[in-house]
């Protein structure tokens, strides 16, 4: 008797704990367009809330977060006329908030990460990039961490400090021509950007890291023949990219740049890179791969889709988790494998001439 009487008293417990939660999911997805930081689940919880209205429908799982670029500030020292990733905020999440977003995503099957801004090496002087390429490498093991800068700004010390744990150092460098240089904003003060480029170079060789350039091909550029200047240099990839618009970025009312007059048409893109075609190292990227094939985060830990032409974030991982964030990101995972985004990445399985 007593036995049945706290079966069914249990049942009725739940029942009502059932009816608590459901309340108060509806309550906080209510809520939740007001941008307030409230829990949007709790332990146990198994209902699945209503999808805000942007969202796609997933009739697949997810895509997995192989290769993650982590643009963790906007901050920058130069003023490139065609910068899409501008300095809207001045924002950088807490270090120990940052790597544990990188823990989820490795958890969430990431193996490469990629630092990148507006420019990485301005946050404490590289040591916020530097404690981060660490923690990846050591820490979480990752095949593949990465880093995308304009150069100016990076010492030897850094290198003895965490050389050890960087396989790819990526300089954006677009022409070989000084006055070219200054014309796109690529500078700051006196400093040869070529000539850092060539310092950085031998850097790279000394401490094992693997030596990378980016270049935004434009109006300014577009009818420049680097292909010497490549071959001395021989980084282990040379990716070319067509001049992007995005709106509230670099274009529209509402952004700090105007890059219309650096855009490029698609004939001008293919005929430069029908020039370098002898270049083995060379890796293009037109608009249309570059929107759909990148995993893009930006200093919020929000996924960015850039398919409409904007950059229209999701929520944070941080708050929603990896595989609710990533649906809001637009990633075309087979455009990605297409363009031959996954490579050999790590410098152990590279056949260099350190």
């Amino acid at each position: 008797m007593q036995l049945a009487l706290l079966a069914r008293l249990v049942s009725v417990g739940r029942a009502v704990l059932g009816g608590l939660r459901g309340r108060l999911g509806a309550l906080c997805w209510s809520l939740a367009p007001l941008s307030l930081p409230l829990p949007l689940s709790l332990p146990g919880w198994r209902d699945s809330p209503p999808r805000p209205e942007r969202e796609q429908e997933w009739d697949e799982a997810p895509p997995t977060p192989t290769s993650v670029n982590y643009h963790f500030t906007r901050q920058c020292n130069y003023k490139c006329g065609f910068c899409f990733h501008t300095a809207k905020t001045s924002f950088v999440l807490p270090l120990e908030e940052a790597k544990r977003g990188l823990a989820m995503l490795k958890e969430a099957g990431m193996e490469k990460v990629n630092f990148s801004g507006g420019e990485p090496f301005l946050q404490d002087r590289g040591e916020f990039v530097g404690k981060l390429v660490q923690f990846c490498k050591q820490e979480l093991e990752l095949p593949s961490v990465s880093i995308v800068s304009n150069g100016s700004l990076i010492r030897k010390q850094w290198f003895e400090k965490y050389g050890e744990y960087l396989d790819i150092l990526a300089i954006s460098c677009d022409s070989f021509d000084e006055d070219v240089n200054v014309l796109i904003g690529r500078r700051q003060g006196k400093k040869n950007h070529v000539e850092n480029l060539h310092k950085l170079r031998q850097w790279c060789r000394e401490y094992a890291v693997a030596f990378k350039i980016n270049s935004v091909i434009n109006t300014f550029n577009v009818e420049e023949d680097m292909n010497e200047q490549i071959k001395a240099l021989n980084p282990v990839r040379w990716k070319v990219f067509q001049c992007l618009l995005i709106e509230g970025e670099n274009s529209g009312e509402d952004a700090l740049r105007e890059a219309e007059k650096f855009v490029i048409s698609d004939e001008d893109f293919d005929r430069f890179l029908d020039r370098h075609k002898d270049v083995s190292c060379l890796v293009p990227e037109s608009n249309q791969k570059m929107r759909d094939s990148y995993l893009i985060l930006d200093e919020y830990m929000r996924f960015l889709n850039c398919r409409n032409g904007r950059k229209e974030p999701s929520k944070s991982i941080l708050d929603v988790g990896v595989e609710a964030a990533i649906k809001f990101s637009g990633f075309d995972e087979k455009m990605f494998l297409r363009r031959g985004g996954k490579y050999v990445w790590s410098k152990a399985d590279m056949k260099l001439d350190w």
